[in-house]
């Protein structure tokens, strides 16, 4: 899931300590196991930050000049609860204009049935995904 957060409370987008204590929380909330973590804050301001979880990763960059902060919520398996990690991550935020893009990740590669001939070589075609959306 690629999340959108505009309109965001700018201090709080500054803040290193709550920013990762949300997106712990976050990751707790979409049950995920979690692995470690790693926050920078940059001068004079914003942060990247990473929660990595057994299934993957959350990981967030923010512009508080700007009030927007973008994040990845990279998952797999079907036992956690992605939305609701996005929707917990845009009430923290205080987003007055989030706007959320699923995009299925992870095909797996399908061999190509036609004969190949002696000189060609084998090819692979991914699936396209058709399952990427906008929600706002």
């Amino acid at each position: 899931m690629l999340l959108e957060l505009n309109g965001c409370n700018a201090k709080l987008l500054n803040d290193i300590k709550r920013v990762e204590e949300i997106l712990v929380a976050g990751a707790k909330i979409a049950q995920a196991t979690i692995v470690g973590t790693h926050f920078h804050q940059f001068s004079p301001f914003g942060i990247s930050g990473v929660v990595v979880i057994a299934e993957s990763h959350l990981a967030i960059h923010t512009w508080p000049e700007h009030g927007y902060a973008a994040v990845d919520i990279f998952t797999c398996g079907e036992t956690l609860r992605p939305e609701a990690a996005a929707q917990y991550l845009v009430d923290k935020f205080q987003s007055r204009q989030p706007a959320l893009m699923e995009l299925k990740r992870g095909m797996l590669p399908v061999t190509r049935t036609a004969k190949v001939a002696k000189d060609e070589k084998e090819i692979f075609a991914y699936g396209r995904s058709k399952e990427l959306q906008v929600v706002s």
